[in-house]
């Protein structure tokens, strides 16, 4: 079961459509006209468009898989108390001050630029289930990263 936001989840299912609606129909054509190119025991552009074509479908399969499986968080039911799936923590460096604000997320919703890190990540994993004020350490390449929480929110 993967669970995520609304947002997310809107957001796959609308990728869904545009893969079936739009993608999928352009990998046909470029078959087809390929295909209308002659001997297709050596055309490279049929084997390219039918890989292509194997791919998105194989992408479409995917995304319907986690559709399927997916669990919608009611952010309303959620705490504040402890860091959990959807929370928006402020937190800062211990090593040399630095503010930070990550929202925990799925692995599917994951944006380092919009600031959304995975739950899957050793930073969040060690943030999990602590409350503000807490001092966690977060084993990363570089070697551990202690991080204070300032706040929790959604």
């Amino acid at each position: 079961m993967a669970y995520m936001s609304k947002e997310g989840y809107e957001n796959l299912v609308a990728e869904l459509h545009r893969l079936e609606a739009i993608e999928m129909p352009k990998a046909s054509a470029a078959i087809a006209e390929a295909r209308d190119k002659g001997d297709l025991s050596e055309n490279s552009e049929y084997d390219a468009a039918k890989e292509a074509q194997a791919h998105l479908a194989e992408k479409i399969n995917q995304l319907k898989t986690t559709i399927a499986d997916a669990k919608i968080i009611d952010k309303s039911r959620l705490s504040t108390d402890a860091v959990q799936l959807l929370s928006k923590v402020e937190m800062t460096n211990m090593a040399n001050k630095a503010k930070m604000s990550y929202t925990i997320v799925s692995a599917n919703e994951a944006n380092l630029r919009e600031g959304k890190i995975s739950i899957e990540t050793p930073i969040a994993q060690a943030l999990l289930n602590h409350k503000v004020g807490d001092i966690v350490e977060a084993q990363i390449p570089r070697g551990v990263l202690k991080l204070k929480i300032e706040n929790i929110t959604y």
